[in-house]
C-alpha cells in the first residue's frame, strides 16, 4: 500500500511527503523537477522523475508500487502568468489532471486528494468565504483548478472515486524542523519575497496596488502555515482511505492580513527596515480572500497549531536563510 504524491518535490507537496513518511506511510513521488527539488525529499520516499500527463508512466507507477491513494499537488500556480499565458495553465493544471484522474480510475485507485485554491471564488461578495459561495474565478489559474474539481465530481459519480478538494488560501512558512520550504528562487509568494529582501537578496520589493477597497488599500489575504495546511491534507486523505465520503473544504484561519501588514511583520521579525516600492495592480488579483474554515474543522476535527503571523514569518525567514547558506557554500 502506498500514497502517490504528484509535485512532491515542490513547496507544499514536499511537506506532505515528509508528513506521510513521519507517519510510517509508503510514499512515491512523481515530479518532473521543473520547479521542484529532490534534495528536500526524505530518503524513505521513492522519486519517479516524470510528467503527470504521461498516463502510461502514472499507470505503471500505480501498479508497481501498489498505490491506493493519490495526493495531487503538481501544477502551475502564478496568477498573473496565467492571465498572460492561459494555455499553459489549462494544459498543466487541467489537461494533465484529467490524465492523472483517468489513470487512477483505470488502476482502481479510490482515494484522490486534490490541491485546489481560493482563486476558484474570484472576487468574493462577503468578507468570509465559505464553501456554499458559487465559484466565479477571475483568472485562468482559478478556472484551471475549478475545471479539475468538476472533473473529479463527475468522475466520482460515474466510477465511485472518492475525492477531497481542499481550497486553500495563502500558504506560507516552512517546516519547523527545517527540512523543506519554499525553494524556488523566483517564487511570487509575498512572505518569501519580503524575506529575501530582508536578507539582502533583493534590493527592494514591490507592493502591487494601494487602491483596493480595503482598510489600507492593499490586498487582504488569509495566510496559513504550510504545516497546518498539511495536517488538513493528512486528515482528509485518511478520511478517504477509511471509506469516508467525498468533500470540498476551505483551508485558512479566517483572519486577513494586508500586504502592508505582512511587510511590517517581516520587518519586525527580521529587524531589517528594507525598501518597499509601490507599483501598479497585477492582473487577476482579488481585493480580499479570507476563509471560513468551519466545515473542515467540523468534519475532520482540524485544529491549527501555527496560526500566528510572526511564527509563519519566522519559519519562512529561517528557511530562506538556510537556503542562502546552502547556495553560497564553496
Amino acid at each position: 500500500m502506498a500514497v502517490l504524491v504528484t509535485g512532491g518535490a515542490g513547496y507544499i507537496g514536499s511537506h506532505m511527503v515528509h508528513a506521510l513518511v513521519d507517519r510510517g506511510e509508503t510514499v512515491v513521488v512523481v515530479d518532473d523537477l521543473s520547479t521542484g527539488f529532490d534534495a528536500v525529499l526524505p530518503e524513505a520516499a521513492t522519486l519517479v522523475v516524470g510528467d503527470i500527463g504521461d498516463q502510461p508512466l502514472i499507470e505503471e507507477t500505480i501498479a508497481r508500487h501498489g498505490v491506493t491513494g493519490i495526493a495531487h499537488f503538481a501544477g502551475s500556480i502564478v496568477v498573473p502568468e496565467s492571465v498572460s499565458n492561459p494555455l499553459k495553465y489549462y494544459h498543466n493544471n487541467t489537461v494533465k489532471s484529467r490524465a492523472l484522474i483517468e489513470a487512477a480510475v483505470k488502476r482502481g485507485v479510490q482515494s484522490f486528494l486534490f490541491s485546489s485554491t481560493a482563486a476558484v471564488y474570484g472576487e468574493p461578495s462577503k468578507a468570509l468565504i465559505d464553501e456554499t459561495m458559487a465559484p466565479a474565478p477571475v483568472s485562468p489559474y482559478g478556472w484551471s483548478k475549478l475545471m479539475t474539481e468538476i472533473m473529479l465530481r463527475d468522475t466520482a459519480a460515474a466510477h465511485g472515486l472518492r475525492y477531497a478538494v481542499l481550497r486553500y488560501f495563502n500558504v506560507a512558512g516552512a517546516d519547523p524542523k527545517g527540512r523543506t520550504g519554499q525553494s524556488t528562487p523566483n517564487a511570487t509568494h509575498l512572505i518569501k519575497i519580503a524575506s529575501q529582501t530582508a536578507l539582502g537578496d533583493r534590493p527592494h520589493m514591490s507592493v502591487f496596488g494601494t487602491d483596493y477597497p480595503t482598510p489600507d488599500g492593499t490586498c487582504l489575504r488569509d495566510y496559513i502555515h504550510v504545516t497546518d495546511l498539511i495536517d488538513a491534507h493528512v486528515l482528509a486523505l485518511a478520511h478517504l482511505m477509511d471509506g469516508g465520503d467525498s468533500l470540498t473544504c476551505n483551508c485558512g484561519y479566517g483572519t486577513g492580513y494586508s500586504v502592508l501588514e505582512v511587510i511590517d511583520a517581516v520587518k519586525r521579525v527580521s529587524g531589517v527596515d528594507f525598501k518597499v516600492e509601490i507599483a501598479e495592480r497585477r492582473a487577476g488579483d482579488p481585493s480580499a480572500l479570507i476563509a471560513d474554515s468551519a466545515r473542515i474543522r467540523a468534519l475532520l476535527g482540524w485544529t491549527p497549531k501555527h496560526a500566528d503571523l510572526d511564527m509563519i514569518v519566522s519559519h519562512a525567514l529561517s528557511w530562506e536563510d538556510s537556503l542562502r547558506k546552502r547556495n553560497t557554500k564553496p
